[in-house]
């Protein structure tokens, strides 16, 4: 069975999410014959490769926050970051254009390190003070990937370097109905959206697995999630 995940490196969700679905994924009985597949989704297409910024003035301005109010807002994805066993800062962080970085995932799923590169790319993003808007950073993390550094250079000095990848699978994530991310999809059965808690996912692989048609699951919740107007918040 193949689980499909849309994300960003840029959405707090989407790594939060990825960890809840490794959950879910381990308390799966057919575990071992689940195939993992990350797929792209850019957040903010449109912004300016170079183009980068604080998270917090960035959440700031979106959302007509204090700087205060944007750091309760990152407190809140921390705490549940936390909770899950991850490392995460709320302040020092950047927000930047990932079209180079969801390049050079198709790289590292070319040559079977994908998963390996997402982890550091997010372990670098939220919980380091490393910006994987550098392009010198991502060429290290490819290398800490397992990647070859010369094809790494290369694939990230040549822009055309699996632009029409990313550029498929986000047509994919349109046609899905997809527009907020994560956005996972089992076997093409069935679909979970949101950083779902791992009790969800592992019912949803349950249910995937029996051959049930493409819906959505948790009942009336609704998960925390990421789209092109931002990410889901609590309002005070």
């Amino acid at each position: 069975m193949r689980v499909e995940i849309w994300s960003d490196i840029a959405c707090p969700w989407c790594y939060v999410g990825k960890a809840r679905f490794e959950k879910g994924l381990e308390a799966f009985a057919h575990r071992d014959d689940v195939e993992v597949v990350h797929r792209s989704f850019e957040l903010d297409p449109h912004r300016t490769k170079g183009d980068t910024g604080p998270v917090l003035e960035m959440l700031a301005k979106k959302y007509g926050r204090t700087l205060d109010e944007a750091r309760a807002m990152e407190q809140h994805v921390a705490d549940n970051a936390h909770a899950e066993g991850l490392g995460y800062r709320t302040d020092g962080r950047d927000h930047g254009n990932t079209f180079d970085i969801h390049r050079l995932l198709h790289l590292a799923k070319a040559r079977g390190r994908q998963s390996e590169l997402l982890d550091l790319a997010y372990r670098a993003n939220f919980a380091e003070e490393r910006s994987v808007f550098d392009t010198e950073t991502l060429a290290v993390l490819g290398v800490e990937a397992g990647l070859d550094e010369a094809e790494v250079r290369a694939v990230l000095a040549d822009e055309s370097a699996y632009a029409d990848a990313v550029r498929e699978d986000e047509r994919e994530a349109a046609e899905l109905g997809a527009n907020s991310v994560p956005f996972f999809v089992l076997d093409r059965r069935y679909g979970v959206s949101g950083g779902q808690p791992a009790e969800v996912f592992t019912q949803a692989l349950e249910q995937a697995w029996q051959g049930r048609v493409l819906q959505p699951v948790g009942g009336e919740a609704e998960a925390e999630a990421c789209g092109p107007d931002g990410c889901e918040v609590p309002r005070a």
